[in-house]
């Protein structure tokens, strides 16, 4: 289990794609990413039809899930005013992700 502020990319903020940990899907494009200072990497919003949004039973928060294999990604908050296009942020475990570095020309 990784605590607050310890993963890997927590202030990582090279340019690419994270994929799934689990199967490989592209999930989130690194111009999404922003420093919401959370302890967790925090993304906007992922690609179209890349992650499942559930009600976590409490009701008190939203679970996102790997569309393509199920793998637990993270929760994601609504309204909290980080200013950005979508006024979401997706809190991503490091460990349920892996980045892929944008090619070079």
């Amino acid at each position: 289990m990784l605590l607050r502020g310890t993963g890997e990319y927590n202030k990582f903020f090279a340019e690419g794609v994270y994929n799934c940990a689990g199967c490989g899907t592209p999930l989130y494009k690194s111009t999404t990413k922003f420093d919401s200072s959370c302890g967790w990497p925090a993304f906007y919003e992922g690609f179209p039809g890349a992650i499942n949004h559930s009600p976590d039973p409490d009701g008190k928060r939203t679970e996102i899930t790997c569309a393509a294999c199920g793998g637990h990604l993270g929760h994601v908050f609504n309204g909290e005013e980080f200013f950005t296009p979508t006024d979401e942020r997706h809190c991503v475990n490091s460990v349920s992700i892996k980045f892929v570095p944008e090619k070079s020309s």
